[in-house]
Order: structure tokens, then sequence, then C-alpha cells
């Protein structure tokens, strides 16, 4: 079968004005927050017991309600195979969201056993979340460490 080489060229696109506002009134936007964890055994309790605090931070840190979660996805290190972390999300009664699990990229020097999450969430007033790190995690976003950083870093937890 021949192939249509005008599927292939480049082809630009205006997108708009990228800058970061808040909303129109009565309308909400989407915003991304990110997270990570890390999990002190590869088991299905422990995967669990890792997502729920994730989660549980990332909600009480940024004002978040169940009803403005617009969709995550979850990733996972190679190591942790025993429970995939959309399924943890889903028992915590997540079941009405949208949710996606991918395997991270195995390199050199990786965290062992970490969880990460990107939420979508529906925020009316454009406010800007913050970041949830824990755990071992904190390491992998040094710079919320700095003066003035937003963001939750917990190596405790």
């Amino acid at each position: 079968m021949p192939r249509d080489s005008s599927l292939c060229e480049r082809r630009t696109v205006p997108i708009g004005d990228l800058t970061p506002r808040a909303p129109a009134p009565g309308h909400a936007a989407v915003a991304g927050v990110r997270g990570a964890v890390t999990v002190t055994t590869d088991s299905p309790a422990a995967i669990d017991a890792a997502v729920r605090t994730l989660l549980d931070e990332l909600m009480e840190a940024n004002a978040i309600e169940p009803s403005d979660i617009v969709s995550a996805i979850f990733s996972a290190t190679p190591d942790l195979h025993s429970r995939n972390p959309a399924t943890a999300a889903r028992s915590l009664g997540w079941t009405d969201v949208p949710l996606m699990c991918v395997a991270e990229l195995e390199t050199d020097g990786m965290l062992a056993r970490c969880v990460r999450v990107l939420l979508h969430v529906s925020v009316a007033d454009g406010r800007r979340l913050q970041p949830v790190y824990l755990g071992e995690a904190a390491c992998l976003r040094p710079d919320l460490h700095a003066p003035g950083a937003v963001g939750l870093i917990s190596a405790t937890r």
C-alpha cells in the first residue's frame, strides 16, 4: 500500500496565547498537579497505603474535592509489579475518575519503588496547585526545598 506523503508534511497550527490565566467567570479551568511517593515494599498492601497517603496529601494541600478530579495518570517504577497504582486508587473509591497507569522508563540511578501521579483538576478560581513529594521521592524535586518554593516535601511520610 503506497504511503500518502502529505500525511507526513510538517504543518504549523497556531495555538494562541499559552499564558496561564484565571478562567472566565462561571467557568472552570483544568490544572495539573504532580506528586510522588516511595513504597516500602512491593506488596499490594504497601502500594495501597502509599497511594492513599499521596492522594490524601495532594487533596488536602490543594483543597481538592473528589468531584474536582478530572483524571489521573499514575506511573510506577519497574520494581513495583504486585499492584497497579490506578487499581489502588480504584480501591479507595475513585470509581468515576478516568485513571491510567504507565511504567516508568528504567534508567541508571533511578529512585526505587516510586509511584508518581499527575492529577488533572477542575479549578474555578485559577489557583496554582501545589505538588506533593513524600518519602524518598522528595529528592525528585530539590527545587521545592528552595526558599519561597511552593509544594509539600516530606521525607517522613
